[in-house]
């Protein structure tokens, strides 16, 4: 059975997650250190994990596999999740595949070089949008379709 699993602290998109996952009738995992009340929808559950540095991160990757879809902005546990057979969809609606994540994780490492050498530069993305917004609908509900029928 498909799961939707969401790093939930910071994702700016559980509102509509949520949506999408009850039209689909798929169950929906959030994960997170805490701060985030309980839905009361029956088809998701909270998980807080313990404090510490990339707990949440390893609870979804130690969870999910094929057949299940993660909303994630963080690059090294998408990377983890797809090689464990999930699908990854990021904020912005972009859709992460083992074929554009190897690029995803270079861009990462290098611009965590560049900021650690020069901790002046004032690099990163632009501000999330309605667009972004609109595209992640759209993308996550084709990414759970397509999961649910089992062609993912």
């Amino acid at each position: 059975m498909t799961t939707l699993y969401i790093d939930a602290d910071a994702c700016p998109v559980k509102a509509e997650a949520e949506r999408v996952a009850t039209r689909l009738r798929v169950p929906m995992v959030m994960v997170c250190n805490g701060g985030i009340r309980p839905s009361q929808n029956p088809l998701v559950s909270l998980v807080i994990v313990s404090e510490g540095m990339d707990v949440a991160d390893m609870w979804i990757a130690d969870h999910s596999g094929p057949g299940d879809v993660v909303v994630t902005n963080d690059i090294p546990l998408a990377d983890r999740c797809l090689k464990a057979g999930a699908q990854v969809v990021q904020h912005n609606g972009e859709i992460l595949t083992m074929a554009n994540i190897g690029s995803r994780l270079a861009t990462r490492d290098l611009m965590s070089d560049i900021r650690s050498a020069n901790p002046m530069f004032q690099g990163g993305g632009a501000a999330f949008s309605k667009a972004d917004r609109t595209r992640f609908l759209q993308s996550l509900d084709k990414v759970l379709v397509k999961a649910m029928a089992g062609r993912g």
